[in-house]
């Protein structure tokens, strides 16, 4: 059956999966705004959720490839119209990428303090870090477990029920968050900022839960690994190792970022906090396109149907550059409120608006690095993916980041690498793709 791209299958898919894109960081989002209001040190409670959410965030980025990969492979078969070969092979990658997890949480919680001094915290800051961060932890593999679930429904051309789970999770995360982190007269005493990690930790725990039963009510998928061991696990492997180093890449970006920021002093670690929180929450909401892109693109490969590919192409980098526009207009209007959300500290906002400008203007590249991205996951095009990543982070972020430095640029200085990063990204990726598929294109 003939893939159609239209405004409304492209969508169809694209909107759920926006929702459920936004649902990791609403969780940060919403411990980064509850939290910035504790009223005894909420500075500092502020900056602790920025610099863990930012290595628990590494963390999973790097482990939590194994999606990508898994979708790929999955709608690739589905499209070529051979899904059956396919069905032990999920199984094999979640048990394996677990085993991992584990052994790497494990490996985190004895030097816990060590590593957020490296991050450049201190103080007050250090100690909430690990606080923070050792309750947090224990919700890593579990998000895991929900990341591949859902990469496994992507695979199937379903973005449903990844938004049921994501929606439940945040919502569940919110609600929490107000009750543990401020408490409820004297029934419930404030935990303020250990109130917001078991928020987050429960939270993950049911989207969890949620995964599991979805996976055994609406597929024949098992969760049991069998043997012998599915010939599509090297190359599942090998697409997983990419996107693996790639995530190194991209994090050591972003962990450089939060670390000079966090060297500045504590309000432009709070004002940094603010800002790539919502940088965040933009790119998983134009996302929801790459989703798409990689759902679907992922598919036509497998029916060699390069002419459609080329028009998906075409359209979700259209209706991601659209929802880039809607984000930056909303960005010109309601920043000043957007800050106070997140902070009452004068200081700390003042800081934030000299920075937000940078951040929004950034918004319509990003959209085209971001929806190529999940095209070219679809594709199985990790090496590339990976290239780019290494590219854009050692010879255009990291220098870049150096030289302002030197000029003492600041804040501003890191945010303006941030956006040379995400330039060379999304013109790398649009070059390749034009490269590689318009000689394929047939005239019809």
């Amino acid at each position: 059956m003939k893939t159609v791209v239209s405004f409304k299958t492209i969508n169809s898919l694209a909107i759920p999966a926006t929702i459920a894109g936004i649902a990791e960081p609403v969780l940060s989002i919403t411990d980064t705004a509850i939290v910035g209001n504790i009223p005894t040190y909420g500075l500092e409670s502020l900056a602790a959720v920025g610099i863990v959410g930012s290595f628990l965030s590494m963390l999973i980025w790097i482990l939590g490839q194994t999606r990508s990969a898994i979708s790929a492979i999955i709608s690739q078969y589905l499209g070529a119209g051979k899904l059956d070969e396919v069905k032990n092979l999920p199984a094999q990658a979640i048990f394996f990428n677990l085993t991992l997890s584990v052994l790497l949480l494990l490996s985190t919680i004895f030097i816990v303090e060590e590593i957020f001094e490296l991050l450049n915290a201190s103080g007050k800051i250090l100690e909430f870090c690990v606080t923070y961060y050792s309750i947090r932890v224990w919700g890593f593999p579990l998000t895991l477990f929900v990341f591949a679930v859902m990469g496994i429904f992507r695979g199937l051309q379903n973005t449903y029920w990844p938004m049921l789970i994501a929606i439940t999770g945040a919502l569940l995360n919110i609600v929490l968050d107000f009750i543990l982190v401020y408490g409820i007269s004297d029934i419930i005493p404030a935990l303020n900022l250990e109130g917001a990690a078991w928020a987050s930790l429960i939270s993950q725990g049911v989207m969890a839960i949620m995964a599991l039963v979805l996976l055994r009510l609406k597929t024949n998928i098992s969760l049991i690994p069998k043997f012998p061991i599915h010939r599509e696990l090297g190359r599942l492997a090998l697409m997983s190792f990419n996107l693996f180093i790639r995530a190194i890449a991209l994090n050591i970006t972003l962990i450089l970022a939060v670390r000079e920021a966090a060297a500045l002093g504590d309000r432009y670690i709070g004002a940094h906090t603010i800002a790539i929180n919502l940088w965040l929450f933009a790119a998983f909401f134009i996302d929801g396109y790459g989703a798409a892109g990689n759902i679907m693109g992922g598919k036509l490969l497998g029916a060699k149907d390069y002419n459609t590919l080329w028009k998906l192409a075409k359209k979700i980098a259209l209706y991601g550059g659209m929802v880039s526009l809607f984000l930056m207009l909303n960005g010109f209007i309601f920043y000043r409120p957007l800050g106070r959300l997140f902070s009452n500290d004068p200081i700390v906002l003042e800081t934030f608006y000299s920075i937000f400008f940078i951040l929004i203007l950034g918004l319509p590249m990003n959209s085209i690095a971001f929806v190529f991205d999940g095209l070219f996951k679809g594709l199985g095009e990790m090496k590339f993916l990976r290239n780019v990543l290494l590219t854009a982070t050692f010879l255009g972020f990291i220098p870049l980041l150096s030289l302002s430095k030197v000029f003492g640029f600041g804040l501003q200085g890191i945010w303006i690498a941030l956006t040379m990063w995400m330039i060379i990204r999304g013109s790398a990726l649009v070059w390749k793709f034009r490269r590689k598929f318009r000689p394929l294109l047939q005239k019809v």
